[in-house]
C-alpha cells in the first residue's frame, strides 16, 4: 500500500446517482486497496445552501453511507467520517481565516461559478463563500496528500495547497504537505435530459436506489437526437444521451459501434436505443439496489460504522490540531 492519504467525499444533499458512481464512487473502491483513504461525509457543507432544512442533511448522512456500502466500499479499508462530528475542521477553518483573503475568495473559479448558478447575487451565506477555506481544513486535518476531484474542483484544490504553503510558511515549520488532485477518466456524467451534469437540483439524474421501473421511465424520456423523427432518418450519434451512456455502461463495445452505424446511416428507432439502455442500466443497479436494500434495513449497523470511523478520525485530527496549536503558540 502507497503511503499516500487519500480524502475523498459527498455531501449528504441526496441519495447517490449513477454520476457520482462514474464520477468518483467505482474509484473509491479501487483506492482503498492502494491508498490510506478517508472518505468524508460533508454534512456541514450540505447545511451551506440547506440550512432550513437540516433534518433532510441529517437523515440524508445515513442515506449516503448504505450507498457507499453497497456499492463495495470496505469499512475495514477506508475510514467513513462525520464532517460536524470532527470538531478540530471547525478549529482549523478558524485559523486559516486569516491566511486568505476575501479578494481571493471572490476569485475562486468554483466560488464564482456556483454563486451564478443559485443565484445569489450579494446576498451570499457566508458559509457557502468561505467553503474553500472549510475544504482547505476538511483536507488537511488528515493531512491528505491526494484528493480525487472533478476539473470543475481544481481551484478548490489549488487554494488549499495555497493556505498550507502560507501555514508552513508563517509558522516555519513543514506541518502540511502538498496536496496532489485526481481527476477521473469520466469526470462527469451527463443527465438525462442532456443538457448539464447528472444533478438531483436539476431532476435529471439515475439513483442508485432506483427500482426498474423507474429506470425504464428516465430512460424513455432521454434527450436523443431532435431531428431524428422517423426511424428511416438518419441520427447524429455526437451529443445524443443514450449512446453516451452506451458508451460508459455497456461492455459490449463492439455491438455499441455497429448500433451508432446503423443510428448514423438511417433505420434504428431511438426505442430500440433505449430499451437497450434500460437493460443495460438496470443490470448494473440491480445488485447495488439489492445490496443497499439490506442495509438500509440495518440502520443500527450502518451508524455504528460511522461512529467507529468517526472515533478513528478524530484520534487523528485531534494529532493535527495539537501540531498546529503548538506552532501558533496556542498552547497554555
Amino acid at each position: 500500500m502507497k503511503n499516500d492519504i487519500v480524502l475523498t467525499g459527498d455531501r449528504p444533499s441526496g441519495p447517490l446517482h449513477l454520476g457520482h458512481y462514474v464520477g468518483s464512487l467505482k474509484n473509491r473502491v479501487h483506492y482503498q486497496d492502494i491508498y490510506k483513504q478517508y472518505i468524508i461525509i460533508a454534512d456541514l457543507q450540505a447545511l451551506t445552501d440547506n440550512y432550513e432544512h437540516p433534518h433532510k442533511v441529517h437523515d440524508n448522512v445515513f442515506q449516503v453511507a448504505c450507498d457507499y456500502l453497497a456499492v463495495g466500499i470496505d469499512p475495514t479499508k477506508s475510514t467513513i467520517f462525520i464532517q460536524s462530528q470532527i470538531p478540530e475542521i471547525a478549529d482549523l477553518t478558524i485559523y486559516y481565516l486569516n491566511l486568505v483573503t476575501v479578494s481571493r475568495l471572490r476569485r475562486n473559479p468554483t466560488v464564482k461559478t456556483e454563486i451564478d448558478q443559485k443565484g445569489y447575487g450579494d446576498a451570499i451565506p457566508a458559509g457557502f463563500f468561505m467553503y474553500p477555506v472549510s475544504q482547505a481544513a476538511d483536507i488537511t486535518c488528515v493531512k491528505a496528500t491526494v484528493v480525487p476531484v472533478g476539473e470543475d474542483q481544481l481551484p478548490m484544490i489549488e487554494q488549499t495547497n495555497e493556505i498550507a504553503r502560507s501555514f508552513n510558511r508563517i509558522y516555519k515549520k513543514q506541518v502540511f504537505p502538498d496536496v496532489r488532485a485526481i481527476v477521473p477518466e469520466v469526470a462527469r456524467l451527463v443527465g438525462t435530459d442532456g443538457k448539464a451534469k447528472m444533478s438531483k437540483s436539476l431532476g435529471n439524474a439515475i439513483y442508485l436506489s432506483d427500482s426498474a421501473d423507474v429506470i425504464a421511465q428516465k430512460v424513455k424520456g432521454m434527450y436523443t437526437d431532435p431531428n431524428h423523427i422517423k426511424v428511416s432518418d438518419p441520427g447524429n450519434v455526437e451529443g445524443n444521451t443514450v449512446f453516451t451512456y452506451l458508451d460508459i455502461f455497456d461492455p459490449h463495445t463492439d455491438e455499441v459501434a455497429e448500433l451508432k452505424r446503423q443510428y448514423q446511416a438511417g433505420g434504428l428507432g431511438d426505442m430500440v436505443l433505449k430499451k437497450r439502455l434500460t437493460e443495460i442500466i438496470d443490470s448494473f443497479i440491480e445488485p447495488i439496489r439489492t445490496r443497499r436494500q439490506k442495509f438500509h434495513n440495518d440502520k443500527a449497523y450502518v451508524m455504528d460504522i460511522l461512529k467507529k470511523g468517526t472515533a478513528a478520525t478524530r484520534e487523528v485530527t485531534a494529532k493535527t490540531l495539537a501540531e498546529v496549536q503548538d506552532v501558533m503558540c496556542l498552547k497554555y
